[in-house]
């Protein structure tokens, strides 16, 4: 059964239903304190509780602070990437890679008929990867040594 971006959210603390958002008038400092205080990468923008854009550590390095913008009057519309690619829930990771890879992107919204369920990273992708990985492993280990397999998977 392949690993899917469901199952990516479901292994993130609190089943990866915690998304934080921000409106897109909001200044970029409040963005970039929010984005520190809950130590995430990228938030999504909300305009009238629809999904406006996305906006992420790098948008503001690069659209704020190289070119010497202040973060307190900037609005965080002007710098967010307002097309905004998307999965849903049972879109494989290897799906997700791809268009993250062709994209250059880091975060990505997961809607499930419509709705935002969640925000998924490269390293959410990665994690999970490794983890099924040495889960195969374990159980070929176990197949080799003739001892019962582990249970479980992500």
């Amino acid at each position: 059964m392949p690993l899917t971006a469901a199952k990516v959210l479901a292994a993130k603390p609190n089943g990866g239903r915690t998304v934080y958002t921000i409106g897109k008038e909001s200044p970029v400092l409040d963005a970039i304190r929010l984005m520190a205080e809950k130590g995430v990468g990228a938030l999504v923008v909300l305009a009238d509780q629809r999904i406006a854009g996305i906006v992420s550590e790098r948008d503001y390095a690069r659209k704020v602070e190289l070119l010497g913008r202040t973060a307190g009057e900037t609005r965080v519309e002007e710098i967010m990437t307002t097309a905004v690619r998307y999965v849903e829930p049972e879109q494989t990771v290897d799906e997700c890679m791809a268009l993250m890879t062709e994209h250059r992107m880091r975060h990505l919204p997961v809607l499930d008929g419509g709705t935002l369920s969640g925000l998924i990273s490269i390293g959410d992708l990665v994690k999970s990867q490794i983890a099924d990985q040495q889960f195969t492993i374990s159980q070929l280990e176990h197949y080799i040594q003739g001892t019962p397999p582990t249970l479980g998977r992500l």
